[in-house]
């Protein structure tokens, strides 16, 4: 599918959409929950599509309307052989809380996921005495609990989402857990694993983040949330007022967990006006400046963050490159390849990526199917001279299937 941008001045207001990271994790504890809970949310990426239809392959009674989600949780284990689409979180949460039963299960997936390594995933669950194997390192993954070890040292370099699911499945364990992690990434995921968690109930502590203690037979309780917006998704959203126009950003908890909400300090540093209301953000475009910033934490920031560079003057500096490689794409590659397609200057320097601003040019470009490629591309376009021609723009259904419709309503000029 193709979707074309062509240079708009933006201006409106837009509600952020609902966080896939938040609603995924809600659809699993929810799951685990004893009893019926429901989820209010304004978007309903294909991640989190994929991870109810898994928790309704496990027995759970799901129900959709209206912009509301009930879950009736409880294994009921109704199928073994499981797909959680192309969604990483959902593959690397799951399968922890798929290791608490005795059953066997098959877990697969689609798309970039099949080309994904895993072997973290089995080496970090053998080790919790779980018998789990992979395909020579790929999916699918066959697992089956339960847990005979918990105290465990954990590696979080290469992903927190594993993180993530073990802090979901050990409170429903036999034993208490004692997680050691090292090199941990991406702390402010676990902060909002843990503060999802306290919505249902589970009490997890750590000392600061090397040392996680997990009480066993804890209890889900069911409950009644909103969704709430997402960082990452409204990120492109800040990005493109920066660039583009002025626009009111609607139901974005400044104080969230997610750690993309640093993109509003980066573009504020940049030179963009930006106001900070109740539960919404007013972004203006201003001049802008070269910035400097350390995306190690916040790795999904890296695409919008590109499209800001491009319009900044001077050389702007990212770091945290080797958070990119397993991503839906390469993304370091993947941008530096289809933004210097529009002119762009981008240098890979190690662990560092240098954007030089300068004349961007529309051009025929591709999201090599990564929904953020895809909406950085769209944004990018909307102040280049000459039309954007976007290939593969359904990847943005991953996580923000309306994105196109929604950036439309706010001006731009898509076809």
């Amino acid at each position: 599918m193709i979707q074309k941008i062509s240079k708009s001045i933006i201006n409106g207001e837009i509600a952020a959409p609902s966080s896939k990271s938040a609603l995924q994790r809600l659809i699993a504890g929810a799951f685990l929950a004893k009893g019926q809970s429901t989820i209010h949310y304004k978007t309903l990426s294909d991640d989190a599509r994929a991870a109810l239809k898994l928790v309704s392959s496990l027995g759970a009674e799901v129900k959709i309307s209206d912009r509301l989600i009930s879950i009736s949780g409880g294994f009921n284990n109704s199928e073994n052989n499981l797909l959680i689409g192309e969604s990483g979180l959902g593959l690397r949460m799951f399968t922890p809380i798929l290791a608490l039963y005795k059953d066997k299960f098959k877990i697969t997936g689609e798309g970039s996921l099949l080309k994904r390594p895993v072997d973290f995933i089995v080496d970090t669950l053998a080790d919790f005495g779980v018998e789990i194997h992979s395909n020579n390192g790929k999916l699918p993954l066959i697992v089956k609990g339960p847990y005979k070890n918990t105290k465990v040292n954990v590696d979080g370099e290469f992903s927190s989402q594993l993180l993530t699911g073990l802090l979901m499945a050990l409170p429903l364990a036999k034993s208490n857990s004692v997680l050691s992690v090292s090199n941990l990434k991406s702390k402010p995921y676990i902060d909002l694993t843990i503060e999802i968690l306290n919505k249902f109930g589970i009490e997890v502590s750590h000392n600061n983040y090397k040392k996680f203690n997990i009480s066993a037979n804890q209890e889900f309780k069911p409950i009644n949330v909103v969704a709430e917006g997402d960082w990452s998704g409204a990120a492109f959203l800040v990005v493109a007022a920066a660039i583009a126009g002025s626009v009111m950003i609607k139901d974005i908890d400044l104080n969230s967990a997610q750690g993309d909400k640093a993109i509003v300090e980066v573009v504020e540093k940049a030179g963009a006006k930006v106001e900070r209301l109740d539960n919404s953000l007013l972004i203006s475009k201003k001049e802008l400046n070269a910035f400097e910033y350390d995306a190690t934490d916040s790795p999904d920031l890296f695409p919008p963050l590109v499209a800001l560079a491009v319009y900044c003057k001077g050389k702007s500096v990212i770091y945290g490159v080797n958070r990119l490689t397993h991503k839906e794409s390469n993304r370091a590659l993947t941008l530096k390849t289809e933004f210097e397609k529009i002119g762009a200057k981008i240098t890979l320097d190690g662990d560092k990526m240098l954007v030089e601003g300068g004349k961007i040019t529309g051009a025929h470009v591709s999201s090599h199917h990564d929904h953020r490629i895809a909406m950085a591309l769209a944004v990018t376009g909307l102040q280049a001279d000459g039309e954007m021609i976007i290939e593969g723009s359904e990847a943005v259904g991953k996580s923000w299937p309306e994105f196109f419709e929604d950036l439309a309503d706010i001006g731009a000029m898509v076809q």
